[in-house]
Parts: structure tokens; C-alpha cells; sequence
């Protein structure tokens, strides 16, 4: 199996785990970077691609209202926010640049789970219109 065998985009479902497996049978670990802009999430796409390699883009709470900017004056709705938009982001973009990305959280503990549940509403609405959810996992502490 090689990379060429996953659909260039955001990975979910049975394809996360070939990203996995594929990363155990080549013996090399799948890089995570915390993005906060779309110049992050553009170099992680571009990267991966040149590698051709599967990586990980993950948006922390923080990083989330980072992406949404200081006008929306940080928070959960914020946090939720700018996450959705940065997945939104790296799907549009991902299939171009040829990369393959697993979209992720990074480190949810139990004050941070308003901002995962709203992720997971934002979510199952893109699953009810696309077939698939709008992040491939989540992380909770």
C-alpha cells in the first residue's frame, strides 16, 4: 500500500485508518501540527503533498479562536468558530494541493467540551450533506 492508494483530501472513516496502517507497514509517523491560520494549514497541505505523505492538521481550543480572529472576541464561540472555519479551509483546499489530511483536535479536557460539542453539530450537519463528517476524530483529555 502507498499513499497513492488514499483519495487526495481530508481522510475520514476506513481511510484514517489505512493512513495508520500504511504508516506501520512504511515505518514512519504520520507529523500533527497545531494550525492557527491559513498559512499553516497551507504549508502542512504543501508539504504533505511533496512528500507524499498523509498528516495530521489539528486546531487546539485556542488555535480555533486564533483562527477566527481577535473581532470575534475569543471564547467557546470563537473556539468553535475559527475550528470550522480552518476545516472548511483545508477541505477546499487539500484535493488541490494534492494532499492527504486527517483533520483533528487537539487535547479537549472536560471545561473544553462545549467547543467539541459544538464541532460535532457542526459535524453531523455536514455529514447530513455531504456523507461524511466534516472532521475525520476529536481528542478528549
Amino acid at each position: 500500500m502507498s499513499s497513492d492508494t488514499l483519495t487526495p483530501g481530508v481522510l475520514t472513516g476506513d481511510a484514517v485508518g489505512r493512513a495508520f496502517a500504511l504508516a506501520k507497514q512504511h515505518g514512519f509517523a504520520l507529523p500533527a501540527a497545531n494550525c492557527i491560520g491559513s498559512n499553516s494549514m497551507n504549508a502542512v497541505m504543501e508539504t504533505a503533498a511533496a512528500v507524499n505523505s498523509p498528516a495530521i492538521i489539528q486546531f487546539s481550543n485556542g488555535g480555533g479562536a486564533f483562527v477566527a480572529g481577535k473581532g470575534l472576541g475569543g471564547g467557546i464561540a470563537a473556539s468553535i468558530a475559527g475550528s470550522i472555519a480552518g476545516a472548511h479551509h483545508v477541505r477546499t483546499l487539500a484535493g488541490y494541493y494534492g494532499a492527504r489530511v486527517i483533520l483533528h483536535t487537539d487535547h479537549a479536557a472536560e471545561p473544553l467540551l462545549p467547543w467539541i460539542d459544538g464541532l460535532l453539530g457542526a459535524s453531523e450537519a455536514y455529514f447530513a450533506l455531504h456523507g461524511e463528517s466534516l472532521f475525520s476524530s476529536h481528542m478528549l483529555d
